[in-house]
């Protein structure tokens, strides 16, 4: 009851938000001022400060221009404005931006801490979620700001004096721009939109409501049913989906019985990317369920039920909605695919697109496909996208594993006291080691886990992952090592980059990538040796294998948006055909000839495509970008390339990989080494 209540709620607020902006829409429009008034102001500017600042003056201006509206003024008071705003002495630029820096560094700062406070309901292992939390963590405090500081002219300030560069300026003046010139560009992006606050607490709203959907959405293992009536999972097993069942079927690779359990845990993965899941099983401990027959007991007795209505599909069909009413308002990249690429990864979706399709057609894949099939001793089936098998971990238990990590984390306490401890096995000194985690904090998730970083130096970063009443077990632990590899990426780039602007990394896939070095260690942490002379042709085995499977999921995700924005008044039945359509078309075409199976949807499982819009691009550009950091890490320890390429900041990824590795992201290195690997593992040297 509870949950529909907040359903309606919120579609309620939604739609009157909605309203509310289609009518502000047909009086508040931007870029007002004439091209008359704009090139008379250039010019006056000109004459005061010189042909030496010409493009600057013309950026700024011709910016300031294309956002101003009439409730900003007249032309007079355009004018006005930008001929006693504009600093053209170098000193007082200098002057200005220091000043920007170190308010916004505040404002972002407490902003951060409120979000995060307000969402510790949602986020934290503390008890039941009701209305009001969901209200709360809906919440965006900063939804106005963007508004105010229009309003206040702080923004056209901004711009005026720092304008923004497209990705194409800032690639090709990346040879020539010092870090000053890089941290004024940073300052420029700032205000590459100006969308209104009711929008952008829609789509907070929204994105929280289909992440809370996702965090509650779990499977009870233990009550599953096979056609004979057995069970397979033991009591008390809860799996989040997709999370936990995909690293269930990860575990049941060195494990008696575990192909029927991945058979089963496929059976529930299809049923919900089907929405055909009986929706009185999620969640629900009080009742057992026939996935193979779709069939629901109560005490042992068949009982009816309604499938779960689409709502996966809602939920991205709301997420989709939310942010392409932002496109009016952001002229620089006018739809959410080119924000979600071309401004936050800094990559086209093209050249994204075009990097993946290159490593899933790699004919080193079916090679690798039959040494996985071999290596089963069986034909590869869909879930096998998840094989396990190179890693080191794959020969040890899970319920051994699950014995060491509870044994030394017994509590939240126990791994947050840990973290030094971790890291100094990374190479850190210990009294650094000890810098950085202090800057971090444990707490327990109650989704699979996550890492929230600090947007001001006096805050510090949170690490959440399930921590249950016995300890942190192996699946948490593993969690927990990616997520602190995000933590101390957030902490040296924003404590060890030289000006504030140029705090953080290029995109999500270079913390990412970070994130996935600490998680390969993770059995060397727990003081496991690793014996096998082949360990590093299995390593690089295991990373092409898993890249290949996110960049596939990648692939979907990227083409479901691109179906949306053709046809944005589909409905969310329409959108959940398509999606499953254009999941298997992508396995047909990339993953059946390494299978051998055709026609499964297993690529549309993924929740990050419900809850996190377009992110999943950021996991298989991640894998790369660790790929040839491991390179650089290889014959040394973590530590040292760790404080040098996080210390640089956020240039873009092609320059910031030229200087770090000295070469562009590329598939080509993780390719090489698989035929490497596989020649090795096939006795060829």
């Amino acid at each position: 009851m509870n949950k529909t209540f907040t359903t309606l709620l919120l579609a309620t607020l939604l739609l009157g938000a909605c309203t509310a902006d289609t009518d502000k829409k047909t009086t508040d429009t931007m870029g007002v001022i004439s091209p008359q008034s704009t090139a008379r102001v250039v010019e006056a500017l000109l004459e005061r400060h010189g042909d030496a600042q010409k493009e600057r003056i013309g950026k700024g201006v011709g910016q300031v221009a294309a956002f101003w509206k009439e409730a900003d003024g007249d032309a007079e008071a355009f004018r006005e404005f930008c001929l006693a705003n504009y600093q053209g002495d170098d000193s007082q630029r200098k002057k200005l931006f220091d000043k920007l820096s170190a308010n916004y560094e505040k404002i972002w700062g407490h902003y951060n801490q409120l979000n995060l406070e307000l969402n510790k309901a949602l986020h934290l292992d503390a008890g039941p979620i009701e209305p009001v939390d969901v209200l709360f963590g809906s919440y965006a405090p900063s939804a106005h700001l963007t508004d105010d500081f229009f309003a206040n002219r702080l923004a056209f300030l901004t711009i005026l004096n720092f304008p923004f560069y497209t990705l194409e300026e800032k690639a090709g003046r990346a040879d020539s721009w010092s870090r000053q010139d890089w941290a004024y560009a940073r300052m420029g992006d700032i205000y590459s939109a100006r969308v209104p606050a009711s929008v952008n607490q829609v789509a907070s709203r929204t994105g929280t409501e289909a992440d809370n959907y996702v965090s509650e959405y779990n499977i009870m293992m233990g009550l599953l049913r096979d056609a004979d009536g057995r069970q397979l999972f033991p009591d008390g097993m809860r799996l989040i989906t997709h999370w936990g069942l995909r690293d269930e079927i990860k575990s049941n690779y060195a494990v008696e019985e575990g192909l029927p359990r991945q058979r089963m845990i496929y059976q529930v993965m299809e049923r919900i990317i089907r929405q055909d899941i009986p929706e009185v099983v999620i969640n629900n401990p009080e009742v057992t369920w026939d996935p193979y027959a779709n069939q629901v007991y109560r005490n042992g007795d068949p009982v009816d039920f309604s499938p779960e209505p689409d709502r996966r599909y809602e939920y991205l069909l709301k997420n989709f909605h939310a942010r392409k009413a932002a496109d009016p308002y952001s002229p620089s990249y006018p739809t959410a695919i080119q924000r979600a690429f071309d401004q936050g990864l800094e990559l086209s979706v093209d050249e994204v697109e075009a990097l993946f399709v290159e490593l899933v057609s790699s004919p080193v894949l079916t090679e690798v496909g039959a040494l996985i099939a071999q290596r089963l001793g069986r034909p590869l089936e869909p879930f096998d996208i998840w094989y396990d098998g190179f890693k080191a971990r794959s020969a040890v238990s899970e319920t051994h594993l699950d014995g060491i990590v509870q044994g030394r984390y017994p509590n939240r306490e126990a791994f947050e006291n840990g973290l030094p401890d971790i890291l100094t096995r990374l190479g850190w000194e210990p009294a650094r080691a000890r810098e950085i985690s202090s800057r971090i904090t444990v707490e327990a998730s109650r989704g699979a886990g996550h890492a929230w970083g600090a947007a001001m130096r006096s805050q510090l970063s949170h690490l959440r992952t399930r921590i249950g009443p016995e300890g942190m077990d192996y699946k948490g632990y593993n969690i927990a090592v990616h997520e602190f590899g995000h933590n101390v990426e957030q902490t040296i780039s924003l404590h060890d980059v030289d000006h504030y602007m140029m705090s953080g990394v290029p995109n999500t896939a270079f913390t990412e990538a970070l994130a996935f070095i600490f998680q390969s260690r993770d059995l060397q942490l727990l003081g496991i040796p690793e014996t096998d002379p082949l360990a590093d042709h299995l390593k690089a085995l295991d990373k092409l294998w898993g890249t290949y499977e996110m960049m596939g999921v990648s692939l979907v995700d990227m083409q479901v948006w691109r179906w949306m924005y053709d046809h944005p008044q589909a409905s969310a039945a329409q959108l959940k055909e398509e999606t499953i359509a254009i999941a298997t078309r992508v396995w047909n075409d990339y993953f059946a000839p390494v299978f051998g199976v055709t026609d499964s949807p297993i690529l549309a499982i993924y929740s990050h495509m419900i809850s996190y819009p377009l992110y999943l691009s950021a996991y298989p550009l991640g894998r790369l970008i660790e790929f040839q950091l491991e390179e650089q890490v290889r014959g040394s320890q973590v530590a040292g390339v760790a404080d040098r390429v996080f210390a640089l900041g956020r240039l873009i990824p092609q320059e910031w990989m030229r200087q770090a590795v000295g070469s562009p992201i590329s598939a080509q290195p993780m390719v090489e080494a698989a035929e490497e690997a596989v020649r090795a593992l096939a006795g060829g040297h």
